[in-house]
């Protein structure tokens, strides 16, 4: 089975990350080897959209420990990898979903300006200009661009709602979290999420939103998620079931 190079890197946190590969039936992917303290084994965890792989591991646990903890679990890895799908690349004549609504890419590489939504026979589009090898980059500053709009207009909602206020709000491409809530007051929301049905994008929302009152996932939380979105049941559900498909699609 082969290893890749290990380096060794400095984590926001007082404990080091290991990074390395490590290779799946002939792919190759970025493995994180996390130490914790309070960890009594190994945990091996796939990133969404089959981008990489984390083993957490007790402090001062040997290499070899890992090597032979990966040994182990390559058949599990082999199987769950299998049914990560497939990572489209962003190009022209490729469906992206906007607002949980397929879009078809058409490039317009002889104009300017930015990516804009549209319609062609009656199917929505979304057009972008410039050269070829900036499209995926253009496409995705589209979503991001809508996610700020959309996402920041929902906290504002919802704070008010429940009587609190955001310290900040971030956008990022998180691979193994949909959002998060600091404990002081700071959102990070996915841009990917916009790819969502509106129903989902405002579950999200309101799910950071609840942990400004509730830094836990206790009943109280739920209640109050519940309250801010009636749906939430159901949009927990659907982006269990989508959102790997989200995560796998390439903007590079």
């Amino acid at each position: 089975m082969p290893l890749g190079f290990l380096k060794t890197l400095q984590s926001r946190g007082p404990k080091p990350v290991q990074q390395r590969e490590h290779t799946v039936s002939g792919r190759t992917l970025p493995l994180r080897i996390v130490e914790n303290d309070r960890a009594t084994r190994l945990t091996l965890r796939i990133d969404a959209g089959g981008r990489g792989l984390r083993i957490t591991v007790p402090p001062g646990l040997a290499r070899g420990e890992v090597d032979r903890f990966l040994n182990r679990h390559q058949g599990w890895l082999e199987q769950r990898l299998a049914k990560v799908p497939d990572r489209p690349q962003v190009r022209p004549g490729i469906k992206v979903p906007i607002r949980g609504v397929p879009h078809t890419i058409v490039h317009e590489p002889d104009k300017r300006g930015t990516a804009r939504i549209g319609a062609n026979a009656g199917e929505p589009t979304l057009t972008v200009h410039g050269e070829a090898q900036h499209l995926p980059r253009r496409v995705a500053d589209f979503l991001k661009r809508e996610a700020k709009r959309d996402i920041e207009a929902l906290v504002e909602k919802h704070c008010t709602t429940v009587g609190r206020r955001a310290k900040a709000i971030r956008f990022r491409d998180t691979s193994s979290r949909w959002g998060s809530c600091t404990s002081d007051g700071s959102l990070s929301f996915s841009w990917r999420i916009m790819m969502a049905p509106p129903q989902v994008i405002n579950y999200l929302v309101a799910h950071e939103v609840a942990h400004l009152r509730e830094m836990n996932h206790g009943p109280r939380f739920w209640q109050l998620c519940e309250e801010l979105c009636p749906d939430t049941e159901r949009c927990k559900a659907w982006l269990k079931r989508n959102g790997t498909a989200l995560q796998a699609i390439v903007f590079e």
